[in-house]
This record gives C-alpha cells, structure tokens and sequence, in this order.
C-alpha cells in the first residue's frame, strides 16, 4: 500500500533504523522519542492491529527479544487500536517502550 508509511519502511521506500529482520517481521526505531527506548515491530505484510493482536506469533516474539536486549530492567509493549485510543497506523504494530522505569509515563 503505497499511502502505507510501514509498508514502505518494509520496501525500503522510506529510511528506518532497521533493529531486526527476518521473512515475516521488521523491527526499527520510532521516529518519536517519548522515551530513551522507542522501537516499533510490525509483520511486513500489510494487516490491521485486530488481525496482528489475533496471531501475534513472530511479531510477539521479536518484540519480547527486543525489549528485553534493549531495555534489560523492564519494558513495556502497547499496541493502539482505533481512533479512539490514537492509533496513527494502518498497518498492524507493536511499540516497545523503555530504558526509564516508565511509572512516570503511566
């Protein structure tokens, strides 16, 4: 989908600080940096954050390795689904958040 800013992070239409890759998943950086540790780890194909949260498979997995590399004293993993919880991306994501004890952030 071209109007799909992951799916050209995917097809490497769009530059990204790529963390991880492998047949089914892409790890990079999050432009945003609410937090020293700000990652996003989305399938390469395009699916929506229902279809990702009902087979999370690979993108569960690599999101946790990740996590617990870069953010060995905790992290968190969020996903916003639909508008009103302020989901900006079509394409199915997980955020992985940390590198500060995030009670502040709560």
């Amino acid at each position: 989908m071209q109007s799909c800013t992951f799916c050209r992070i995917v097809a490497r239409e769009e530059p990204a600080e790529i963390l991880y890759e492998d047949d089914e998943v892409l790890a990079f950086r999050n432009r945003l940096r609410w937090v020293p540790v700000m990652l996003l780890v989305v399938p390469k194909e395009h699916i929506s954050q229902e279809e990702l949260w009902r087979r999370l498979g690979r993108v569960g997995e690599v999101a946790v390795e990740l996590g617990s590399e870069h953010c060995p004293n905790g992290f968190r993993l969020l996903s916003n689904v639909g508008f009103d919880a302020m989901q900006s991306q079509s394409h199915g994501h997980v955020h992985v958040l940390g590198g500060i004890f995030l009670g502040e952030y709560a």
